[in-house]
């Protein structure tokens, strides 16, 4: 009996699996399998562990040059909110229903629904109850934040390269490399189909070269409101934006803990 050809990424997927298995019941824990309080800790010595990653992008203010005429934004920002932890992912999604229900829309106040969590239109005290649910969860958040007024008059005419310039930059910090099972990036919808299809291209070109070939990339366009993950990354990088913007480090510093990128470009 003939046996079946199988490539050899597929049998070393297998063995890896095979032994993260016994690794687990044996009772062994690796540094990835614990929460981390400083953010995202991804190395672990056995390299067994089938990884997979969900990077959840998006940014807060505006990509306005014109300083003479209208008032845009001093400062844009674009964070992204990383996890190799599926039970973290779930504890987002939690966490944002539960604000939803018992914060934005109580009992005896639904006339009007609030379905979606928005920086610019939650308190603090709001902001700090969502903090609560998943601060001991494992995940980090990467922020890079453009200073506008410095930027070049010829390069501010082409906005939608500056914004794929400033996300890659940030991506370029997220230690993926690791991941054997899949890389999954969030970005929210806002953009045309051109626009879309210029931002995975860019960005796919610069994953490829750090990931195993195998490893499958997707990018989803997707409307925040189904995306909670989504939510919190705009929660966050309101955070840093209003920090530069406003000089205001509310908010900022009670999720201080996890940011592992917050840098100012330009």
């Amino acid at each position: 009996m003939l046996r079946r050809y199988q490539p050899q990424w597929i049998a070393v997927r297998k063995e890896r699996k095979a032994n993260y298995d016994r690794h687990i019941v044996n009772g062994n824990c690796s540094p990835l399998d614990q929460p981390c309080e400083q953010g995202l800790r991804w190395g672990h010595s056995l390299g067994t562990r089938l990884l997979m990653w969900w990077l959840y992008l998006d940014e807060s203010g505006d990509l306005g040059f014109d300083f003479v005429n209208t008032k845009p934004s001093k400062f844009f920002t674009v964070c992204i909110l990383a996890t190799s932890h599926r039970e973290t992912d779930v504890a987002f999604r939690t966490a944002v229903k539960r604000t939803l229900r018992h914060k934005l829309n109580p009992p005896g106040k639904r006339n009007r629904m609030v379905d979606e969590l928005k920086a610019t239109s939650t308190t603090l005290a709001i902001k700090q109850y969502v903090w609560k649910q998943v601060a001991d969860k494992t995940f980090g958040v990467y922020c890079l934040t453009l200073n506008k007024q410095r930027v070049y008059a010829k390069l501010a005419a082409d906005k939608d390269r500056v914004y794929n310039y400033v996300a890659r930059l940030v991506i370029d910090h997220v230690p993926f490399e690791k991941a054997d099972s899949g890389v999954q990036l969030v970005i929210d919808k806002s953009k045309g189909r051109r626009q879309i299809e210029d931002f995975n291209t860019y960005v796919e070109r610069q994953l490829k070269g750090r990931v195993p070939p195998d490893v499958p990339l997707h990018f989803i366009h997707g409307d925040s409101r189904n995306w909670p993950g989504l939510q919190l990354a705009d929660l966050f990088a309101w955070g840093v934006f209003n920090k530069y913007e406003r000089r205001d480090n509310a908010w900022f510093d009670c999720y201080r803990q996890k940011v592992l990128l917050e840098e100012l470009f330009l």
